[in-house]
């Protein structure tokens, strides 16, 4: 393989660093102490990170791509342990920069020459940390690594963050010939979205069609996908950062599942919440359950925009074009809140219709941060309570003075009246309607507060 320039980017990309290493050598830890967010899941169950995990971060004014991959080589009882293996390869090939770790604890071992065989071919610029170099009985054998032909060595503690300042320095300076712009228009327009859902209802295949690659690992086991994982698409000059996330199921049966699965459902979680756009997959053959709209009243909740893909629509639409409007009445029914979102009745499988998703979450995401003007927005609202006028409270009759908005993702309405702090929830329901009829906001939940104006 002819060596790549370090930092040159392709495209408008950032450069990537990937840490590699063998399983439970400290990945993930150092992952989340470079990256400063807690992205990676970390156990000391060896193969607990399978997909490829990535997030940006920034040292010194330079911009790069973290990548956390699962263990390569070593021995391991994981069923996808080939599979993790296969997609660690192809990290390392993508790599501008390859953060080689090796566990100083327990010293050099023979999977650790097998992976630097494997770094020095990729023809990638590399650096070799030495990890859990705290402990005392890690520096007898530090002298060992030396074998493995890298210099310099930095000698760190991923948990406890000794030497990350010198191993990020020395990153930094490999990337360097090659920064990235500052207020890149591609990072400021870029819109995040969270697949989510029960488990094996398709989001890893989805997440894979709409990349038009096998980023993520897909498999019948319940629970393949572990970690948040992030990748980014850039579709009709627009950029969209899609997490694959973990399965989510009722709260009993996580607890019984372990340490493992509680920590993922807590990331899919937090994807939720630092997400622009949930969409939510549906397994179409099953049918909507109790569990998906608990998983859609997170989203709702968070303010997030959402979708529904009704996933594996290859497997139902046999069943005759009544089929549609009886799906989506009962998912209508069960979730009932969710009456602004839209539905994809798609196949990750065959990718049917999964290019009009992308096109509907670039609608859902302008929605989120449209803006109505107040001159218009107080025209519409005299002359919608003026027909419907809001009920008496405390036997004075309710006036709407004036609105506003005041915010945005989501959209967010302020109603100053003469006496009501609060409208009764169905009159508050009746102008949320009432909005979205004349002004859209498509998949984004609107947030509507009473003021009473004091004189």
């Amino acid at each position: 393989m002819t060596p790549r320039e370090p930092g040159r980017p392709r495209g408008r990309r950032l450069p990537t660093v990937v840490v590699v290493g063998r399983p439970n050598v400290g990945k993930s830890t150092l992952f989340n102490r470079l990256s400063g967010k807690r992205r990676a899941i970390v156990t000391a169950v060896p193969g607990t990170t399978r997909d490829v995990i990535a997030h940006p971060a920034d040292w010194r004014g330079l911009q790069f791509e973290l990548v956390d991959t699962g263990g390569l080589f070593g021995a391991s009882a994981d069923p996808l342990h080939e599979v993790v293996v296969a997609r660690g390869r192809r990290a390392i090939a993508d790599a501008d920069l390859l953060v080689f770790l090796v566990d100083g604890r327990e010293g050099l071992v023979p999977a650790d020459r097998e992976i630097a065989q494997v770094v020095r071919t990729a023809g990638v610029p590399a650096v070799l940390a030495i990890n859990k170099t705290d402990d005392r009985r890690a520096r007898a054998g530090l002298l060992d690594f030396a074998e493995l032909g890298f210099d310099p060595m930095f000698e760190i503690s991923a948990e406890h963050g000794e030497g990350t300042g010198d191993l990020l320095d020395a990153i930094v300076e490999r990337l360097r010939p090659a920064p990235v712009a500052a207020g890149a228009p591609a990072t400021a327009a870029e819109v995040s979205v969270a697949i989510v859902g029960r488990p094996n209802v398709g989001k890893s295949a989805l997440v894979n069609r709409l990349l038009r690659e096998e980023r993520m690992i897909v498999s019948e086991v319940p629970g393949t996908t572990r970690d948040a994982v992030d990748s980014v698409l850039r579709w009709h000059q627009r950029q969209f950062r899609i997490v694959d996330t973990a399965g989510i199921r009722r709260p009993g049966r996580v607890a019984r599942a372990g340490q493992v699965e509680a920590v993922s459902v807590v990331l899919a979680r937090r994807a939720i919440e630092s997400a622009d756009i949930v969409v939510l997959v549906v397994d179409a053959s099953v049918g909507v359950t109790d569990q998906d709209a608990a998983i859609a009243g997170e989203a709702e909740r968070a303010g997030r925009g959402i979708i529904i893909a009704a996933n594996k629509w290859d497997l139902v639409k046999e069943r005759g074009p009544g089929f549609v409007k009886e799906f989506d009445e009962a998912l209508r029914r069960q979730m009932k809140f969710l009456g602004y979102a839209p539905i994809l009745h798609i196949s990750a499988l065959t990718g049917e219709r999964t290019p009009r998703l992308l096109e509907v979450i670039d609608r859902v995401a302008a929605s989120r941060t449209a803006r109505v003007r107040t001159p218009e927005l107080n025209t519409f609202v005299r002359k919608v309570t003026a027909a419907h006028p809001p009920p008496a409270r405390d036997g004075r009759g309710v006036r709407v003075l004036y609105a506003t908005q005041t915010g945005v993702a989501p959209p967010t309405f302020v109603f100053f009246t003469n006496t009501a702090a609060a409208f009764h929830f169905s009159y508050e329901r009746f102008l949320v309607n009432q909005i979205r009829d004349r002004f859209g906001f498509l998949g984004t939940p609107i947030r509507l507060y009473v003021r009473r104006r004091r004189s």
